[in-house]
């Protein structure tokens, strides 16, 4: 059975079996045109606080050394504050800082009524450990959902966690709003880190999927997820998953940003995903690009957990 969906603009047509298909290829899952939406309606929301209350969402960096790819992330996550009306609060630390350090600056962000979200940017030095220093940010602030009792609440049934992971938040709104069915379907996830893989399943597992998590140590992986109506890969290793390896009609959740050489390329380099677009869009019924896809949405999602923060602190509907 197909319904016709009105969305972003166009038509598409959606199998209850097994999921967005157009006669000819895969949907293209456009993480960069759902991002701007859901920006746009945070926008909407923070200017609406800001005129009834006066209270303005602020959202607090930590940035530990000068690595190139970290200061570009903290960056866009300023700009993307200051075009939806978050204040935004950075400190930058040194690398050769200590734990104490960024823990005092954590402190001070942790009793900042200015302040409703903290974001450690990671990956920290490797003389600082990362455990303590995420665990030092209080639960009702930590929107990039990291803290051990947010991430333990998410994997108990009757229980919510006050923040969700943001790649993997992204990831199932991206689905929730291509009306992508979960319930009942076969999901497996490529990758068990904790800050996607196995976020990622819980939140599969909540939405009543079946799921297996496929790993380096999985034996015979390409069977396993040739099973999966919906696959989202975090492995980290480009173009690991190839055309054969889909179900066809999959839904495909590429988390991957890697880059390779390529000559052609001004920068030498171009970004490629887990999963191998060219053969994949022919076997996938939906499909995420990269760059465009799941990226865009990472940061959607910090705001998104930003302006729930605020509007949990000073109980605003």
């Amino acid at each position: 059975m197909y319904l016709e969906l009105f969305y972003l603009g166009a038509v598409l047509k959606y199998s209850s079996t097994v999921g967005m298909t157009t006669e000819s290829s895969s949907i293209i899952i456009d993480g960069k045109l759902v991002a701007k939406k859901i920006r746009d309606e945070i926008a909407s929301e923070v200017a609406k606080i800001k005129d009834s209350t006066g209270i303005v969402p602020g959202l607090a960096v930590i940035l530990v050394g000068s690595r190139k790819d970290s200061q570009t992330y903290v960056r866009n996550k300023k700009k993307a504050c200051e075009e939806v009306g978050i204040e935004s609060f950075e400190v930058s630390l040194p690398e050769d800082c200590t734990e104490e350090d960024i823990i005092k600056h954590i402190s001070d962000f942790n009793s900042n009524a200015s302040v409703h979200g903290i974001l450690v940017q990671l990956p920290l030095p490797q003389h600082i450990n990362e455990e303590k220093i995420l665990n030092a940010v209080t639960i009702e602030k930590d929107v990039d959902g990291f803290h051990p009792l947010n991430i333990g609440r998410l994997a108990m049934q009757g229980r919510d966690p006050l923040f969700v992971p943001c790649t993997p938040k992204g990831c199932m709104e991206l689905l929730h709003r291509y009306n992508i069915e979960i319930k009942g379907k076969r999901a497996v996830v490529i990758g068990r880190s904790n800050i996607v893989g196995m976020p990622a399943a819980l939140l599969l597992q909540r939405a009543n999927a079946t799921i297996s998590i496929v790993h380096s140590k999985t034996k015979n992986p390409e069977e396993i997820i040739r099973q999966a109506d919906i696959l989202i890969s975090a492995a980290g290793v480009p173009n690991l998953v190839r055309g054969s390896w889909l179900k066809p009609g999959a839904v495909v959740i590429d988390v991957g940003i890697n880059a390779v050489d390529d000559s052609e390329s001004a920068r030498g380099y171009r970004l490629v995903g887990d999963v191998c677009f060219g053969e994949a869009s022919s076997v996938a019924s939906a499909i995420t690009p990269v760059p465009g896809g799941v990226g865009p949405m990472t940061i959607a999602m910090l705001l998104s957990n930003t302006l729930s923060s605020v509007k949990r602190i000073h109980d605003l509907k």
